[in-house]
């Protein structure tokens, strides 16, 4: 008779907070039918979030339940202060991170327009580029959790297994959701993907979560 014991020093599997937890274990093959085979199981039900993709399995079973966009938006702007508020007054000795200056001295809104992407403007841009890159995918490969959905409860997970997001995959969500929003299309990106959380069917992802193969669930 054998005496199976876990390895010392060896967590179980079943304490990693970050995977699907287990479904409703298969039925017993003992007393409860008899010894006869058991029924036939019950038609798929595609539960609250429609199901997988081509009708199969749900991804989400077991998983927390989805993040509320008005909350994950408000943890989005939290992580953006985190960021920009250092990051502008670190600029303002070298004439800001944003020139609203004409060239005469006078503040004007359509100059500043037009000279968004100077070579100071451009710069700043590379570098705030850098910041909010490096943010996110450390923050997100260290436990799927920034500063901001920490606060709020919320946390980025694989779709295929509720893990924390790889290295590979943290780095690609950062990048689809920062690179346009800092150099070509800010308030078009950020409105498609406000949208996307409010629309899309049935994991709420944004552009970032497609690319990645992420989502955004609660931690609470």
């Amino acid at each position: 008779m054998s005496n199976d014991a876990p390895t010392p020093g060896q967590p179980p599997e079943d304490d990693d907070p970050f995977l699907k937890k287990p479904q409703d274990p298969p039925p017993s093959s003992g007393s409860p039918y008899g010894g006869a085979p058991p029924p036939p199981p019950p038609p798929y039900d595609p539960g609250p979030y429609g199901g997988g993709p081509y009708g199969g399995a749900d991804p989400l079973a077991g998983m927390p339940p989805l993040g509320a966009p008005g909350v994950r938006i408000l943890a989005r702007l939290i992580d953006f202060l985190i960021i920009s508020i250092p990051l502008y007054l670190i600029s303002l000795p070298f004439g800001g991170a944003v020139d609203v200056t004409s060239d005469n001295g006078d503040s004007d809104v359509g100059n500043a327009v037009t000279n968004t992407y100077s070579g100071h403007q451009l710069i700043w841009s590379l570098i705030a580029l850098v910041c909010y890159v490096g943010y996110d995918t450390y923050f997100t490969h260290k436990d799927g959790r920034t500063l901001g959905k920490r606060l709020l409860k919320l946390r980025v997970a694989m779709l295929s297994d509720g893990s924390v997001p790889p290295t590979n995959a943290s780095l690609m969500r950062a990048v689809v959701l920062w690179l346009p929003a800092l150099l070509c299309c800010p308030c078009l990106w950020w409105l498609i993907n406000i949208v996307l959380m409010f629309t899309d069917k049935p994991y709420r992802q944004g552009l970032q979560d497609k690319a990645a193969k992420t989502v955004v669930v609660s931690a609470g």
